[in-house]
């Protein structure tokens, strides 16, 4: 067994990735995030809901019954989406040679770009089903989302997975499976999943709902979840500089593939923005 050297890092709390088991069946602090994190997103968007004076004519949107069928589609969306992503995006060679794999999710493995595209598309779906506006689906889903992200997070840091890059910073950490240097000790490292737990939880949130409760975005559909998309990308593009690449990069020594995923977003949220910014102006 190797000795940890503890130099100017941390070590790791080395927290048990299961809550509890009860025979065959357990309990991950996983997928207990992934529950926390639709939980919110429904009991957030109710209240949202609930909240007239926040939308247009003060008229709310989507009946809130029809929210709480809207639960399963999502936990499919995020679940299919998320797999669907870990296993195309950045794990095709293991998960072809290991078919088993692909559907232990209990063990870790979801592509947040995956999760976002399959319950974007459970989102279309529902809200075409039943005959809601789209983008005020968009928004209601989106402003709670945040949360989720920020558990899910400090969910990879208990199951010691996505660690950063060796650094030699006072708050490094040594995570029993994040390699050795030549002496055999164990790397100090970003820990990058607590940096995005962060930036993509609490402060993503809090600036969704500034946006919602002092400038009343939930007034012009499509505002919310476009600034939700073009944060999250940013954030996500800023966060790989520290995050160890999952796989070779996919440009120069540079270019992660969580970069170049969360590219399209970070175009994809400002092109949104612009649009619905237009579209008011043209309603003046």
């Amino acid at each position: 067994m190797n000795t940890i050297m503890f130099y100017s890092g941390l070590p790791f709390p080395n927290i048990d990735p299961v809550i509890f088991s009860i025979g065959p069946i357990k309990l991950h602090w996983y997928g207990l995030g992934y529950v926390v994190g639709i939980l919110f997103s429904w009991w957030y968007g109710k209240c949202l809901l609930r909240t007239f004076a926040l939308w247009q004519n003060s008229i709310t949107p989507i009946n809130l019954e029809k929210l709480d069928d809207f639960v399963i589609w999502a936990a499919i969306g995020v679940i299919f989406g998320g797999r669907f992503g870990e296993v195309f995006f950045y794990g095709s060679d293991y998960y072809f040679a290991h078919v088993s794999q692909i559907i232990a999710v209990w063990d870790g493995g979801m592509s947040f770009h995956g999760g976002f595209i399959g319950t974007t598309l459970a989102m279309i779906l529902f809200a075409l089903k039943n005959k809601i506006s789209v983008w005020s689906m968009f928004d209601t889903i989106a402003a709670g989302v945040p949360v989720g992200l920020g558990v899910v997070r400090i969910c990879n840091f208990i199951n010691s997975e996505l660690w950063g890059r060796v650094t030699n910073v006072p708050w490094a950490v040594y995570f029993p499976n994040g390699g050795n240097d030549i002496a055999g000790n164990l790397l100090a490292r970003h820990p990058s999943q607590l940096y995005e737990a962060i930036l993509e939880g609490p402060m993503l949130f809090l600036i969704l709902a500034f946006l919602i409760f002092r400038l009343k975005a939930l007034r012009k559909p499509g505002l919310v979840a476009g600034s939700f998309t073009l944060i999250y990308g940013l954030v996500r593009f800023f966060s790989e500089f520290f995050r160890e690449p999952s796989i070779s990069y996919v440009m120069g020594k540079w270019l992660t593939m969580g970069m170049a995923l969360s590219l399209p977003m970070i175009i994809l949220g400002l092109g949104i923005i612009f649009w619905v910014v237009n579209r008011s102006k043209q309603k003046i």
